[in-house]
């Protein structure tokens, strides 16, 4: 046997198989010592490419016997190493028929099927399927999967894998089965087996066209009182998809296994989503309501990837952020529509600026779709997930809530039942609104935060209202400089006293409201507002609901941050005057200590959170966070090397005392 060595996989070097998998039948006797696969698969190949041998994917695997239509092949039949089964000399159309041997109770490393207190359980996100049995396990393969398990009835009565369960018996010598069929393709990553001793919950859902699904969360007997809440949340999920993009659920039946020990945190396989059992459960003793949203959150960001991960899927793991931005956007705007819209943005900021911006600006720094990896388990990162999130919402910004959902209509239209890439999707939003989108295309390419530096030039006189704008992105080691991003920025100008000024651009007629969103699509652009009848100086409110994932330079001073606060109406902005103001109140007070001098709170700083408090329009939650004040980090954070941390912490104790 040849052992393969660990080598850099480049996108430039994808190369679709000339095999196709029509269908795959497994069966699995589940034992004790050791764990038989066998596995049936329908081959088919293109015609074109005559010589090309099957290439099988294969890790910590015994094979027992390899057999084509039925007929068993001799060792020096075929080629195997520790990674792959090699065949040539095959057929156009024919069923390869294999015989494995698996230990789930030594498989420590939890890819693949692995057994964990008492209980069969798997993982094969990203490249775990290899490890049950000899496959082409990629995304781009795709397939129908039947899935056969025997075991001993008493140990394991619980047997559950993808699909609809379409037969279930008892066997000899205290054995029973259960046949499970998912009649939609699926990449190998989607593979799901659970076995064990389980209890569950049952409800039903009645889906947009009246089909009747029935639920189920599996569980261990001593969570099974916690489910209600989980369950609660996957009927709003299923509502709020069929609702907003039209999605329906496609099987008889769908299961969530909630576990104690899951390693992954959850898992979206076709019809049966793992989850580690702290995800899922909660009671109102014991919880908080924000760990209740959470869990509201991440039971639909599984649920959502029924069609956006599933039913539509990645033609190869550079492609991650196509599912996996694209549902964590998909999730966001679930609890957007359920709780707080602007609480919800003010958090997925944070999480964006605390995290994924110091990603950008480390060594580790990648585009949301890499060019290369050796080991693809080490891009599940904030970039992916969260940065591939917000462009989506770029898309969103761009086109509308209308438009969006368009080119939504059009990617599922098109792509149901494949395996595609980013260029897919953005060709999707591009056709569908009839708009050139191309420019997009960088947001994918390229790392980096964008710095957008904005100045503004005001003439009473003649009326006009002039912001200029320049992006630009730090150099980052071994990455191409960058090119000018499509960068939409939602903006309004307000008044002396508070009130909105009614845009209109220069040369044009139309009167463009009081929130206008201006595509910077150059290293520098500007734009000029006219007709503005006012004496002084307006104050831009500029970035309005964080409408791009980029850092904004623009010389407020702390009067302007004590406005905003008070009197702009997008509420993301007032939260972010408010953060920016305390922030440079905190600077003042270190600077005060360094001169020996008292510390003390502006009147503009108290008066900026009375109007918080006094604003009887703003929810609750959101007058929460408008009021959280930062943190010792967060001050770190801008002083960097110089930071003082006695300094910083008497100024922050000093502003959350007084």
């Amino acid at each position: 046997m040849k052992e393969a060595q660990a080598k850099t996989i480049y996108l430039d070097d994808y190369k679709p198989t000339p095999w196709q998998v029509k269908t795959i039948h497994l069966t699995f006797e589940l034992d004790e010592e050791f764990t038989v696969v066998t596995s049936r698969i329908h081959f088919q190949r293109d015609a074109t490419d005559d010589n090309e041998p099957l290439v099988l994917h294969g890790e910590e695997l015994t094979l027992i016997s390899v057999a084509v239509d039925d007929q068993l092949l001799a060792a020096d039949d075929y080629e195997q190493t520790d990674t792959n089964l090699c065949l040539t000399n095959l057929p156009v159309d024919f069923e390869l028929k294999t015989v494995v041997h698996i230990e789930p109770q030594n498989n420590t490393s939890l890819d693949g099927l692995y057994k964990s207190s008492g209980n069969f359980c798997s993982q094969c996100e990203a490249q775990g399927f290899r490890k049950i049995t000899y496959y082409l396990d990629r995304p781009d393969v795709m397939s129908i999967y039947t899935t056969h398990i025997i075991a001993n009835k008493q140990k394991y009565p619980v047997l559950l894998s993808n699909g609809n369960l379409i037969e279930q018996g008892d066997l000899d010598k205290g054995k029973h089965y259960a046949i499970w069929n998912d009649p939609h393709k699926k990449p190998s990553y989607l593979f799901a087996l659970v076995a064990g001793t389980l209890e569950y919950v049952e409800d039903h859902y009645c889906t947009l066209s009246g089909r009747d699904v029935t639920l189920r969360i599996y569980t261990e007997a001593h969570n099974i009182d916690y489910c209600d809440h989980a369950m609660t949340s996957l009927k709003r999920a299923m509502a709020w998809d069929e609702k907003n993009f039209g999605l329906e659920y496609d099987l008889d039946i769908f299961m969530i296994v909630a576990v104690d020990d899951f390693n992954m945190g959850a898992m979206e396989n076709k019809g049966l989503n793992i989850f580690n059992s702290r995800l899922v459960f909660a009671s109102p003793e014991t919880a908080t309501d924000q760990q209740f949203i959470s869990i509201e959150a991440v039971i639909g960001h599984e649920y959502f990837h029924n069609w956006t991960g599933n039913r539509v899927t990645c033609r190869d793991w550079f492609q991650l952020s196509l599912k996996e931005g694209l549902t964590v956007y998909r999730d966001s705007e679930f609890t957007a529509d359920l709780h707080s819209r602007t609480v919800k943005r003010i958090e997925d900021a944070r999480m964006l600026r605390n995290y994924q911006f110091a990603e950008d600006a480390s060594p580790m720094a990648h585009p949301i779709r890499p060019a290369s990896y050796m080991e693809i388990n080490n891009f599940y990162t904030v970039t992916i997930y969260e940065k591939g999130a917000e462009v989506v919402r770029l898309y969103r910004t761009l086109l509308g809530v209308d438009g969006f959902r368009k080119g939504m209509d059009l990617y599922f239209e098109r792509h149901d039942g494949q395996a595609v890439t980013t260029e897919d999707f953005l060709a999707s939003m591009s056709d569908a609104n009839n708009v050139d989108l191309s420019q997009m295309q960088r947001w994918y390419d390229q790392a980096g935060t964008p710095v957008v530096k904005v100045t503004m030039a005001f003439n009473a006189e003649q009326q006009q209202c002039t912001l200029h704008f320049e992006q630009s992105v730090p150099e980052i080691a071994g990455h191409a400089k960058s090119k000018p991003f499509l960068i939409p920025i939602k903006m309004g100008l307000l008044k002396k006293d508070g009130t909105a000024i009614t845009l209109q651009r220069e040369n044009e007629q139309q009167m463009e409201g009081d929130n206008y969103t201006f595509q910077l699509t150059e290293k520098k652009q500007s734009i000029t507002f006219v007709n503005i009848d006012e004496i002084d100086r307006p104050i831009p409110s500029l970035l309005r609901d964080f409408s791009a994932p980029v850092k904004l330079d623009y010389d407020y001073s702390e009067d302007d941050y004590s406005f905003l606060m008070s009197h702009d109406s997008d509420a993301f902005n007032r939260w972010q005057a408010g953060q920016a103001l305390a922030i440079d109140t905190l600077l003042s007070l270190i600077t005060a200590q360094e001169k020996l001098e008292p510390m003390a709170l502006t009147h503009g700083f108290i008066q900026a959170f009375q109007n918080i408090l006094n604003d009887t329009e703003l929810d609750h939650a959101l007058i929460s966070e408008a009021l959280s004040l930062p943190s010792c980090s967060n001050v770190v954070d801008q002083l960097g090397k110089n930071a003082d941390p006695d300094a910083i912490y008497n100024a922050v104790t000093f502003m959350h005392t007084t």
